[in-house]
């Protein structure tokens, strides 16, 4: 059973994978966290965490992807959170996104730069990104 816990994509992973006829064999649930309340209420990220990183970290993500696994019927989660744009800052650009696979064996996580394609850009390579994710973890797991 897979899991998706999303903040930028707001829900995108999710109805992807949903589109899939069958797709109540393989997913559980997924989680839209795209506010910090969210992310500490649904998923137990640390306000901690998200102070001294900010939402859009690999500290973040590892949180969420782990929250997720702890919240739901799933063996593998996946998490995203990211700047869609527009806009992003110096130190936080648009168009960054982190990642994060969690199993009962671990946690992984990435940050990727898809630069600045624009919010609907952004928003459509985080979710085939994350996709791409699920399918190789899934692979390892075989």
């Amino acid at each position: 059973m897979l899991t998706c816990a999303e903040s930028c994509t707001g829900g995108m992973v999710g109805a992807a994978l949903t589109d899939l006829a069958g797709s109540s064999a393989m997913f559980d649930r997924g989680f839209i966290t795209y506010s910090n309340a969210a992310k500490i209420q649904m998923l137990g990220v640390l306000p901690a965490t998200l102070a001294a990183h900010g939402a859009v970290s690999i500290q973040v993500a590892r949180e969420m992807a782990q929250g997720a696994l702890e919240r739901s019927d799933a063996a593998l989660a996946v998490s995203i959170t990211g700047i869609a744009g527009p806009g992003g800052s110096e130190h936080k650009p648009e168009g960054r996104v982190c990642f994060a696979i969690a199993q009962t064996t671990g946690v992984i996580a990435e940050t990727q730069e898809f630069g600045a394609p624009g919010r609907d850009g952004v928003r459509q390579a985080a979710t085939d990104h994350a996709l791409n994710l699920l399918r190789n973890a899934l692979h390892k797991m075989e």
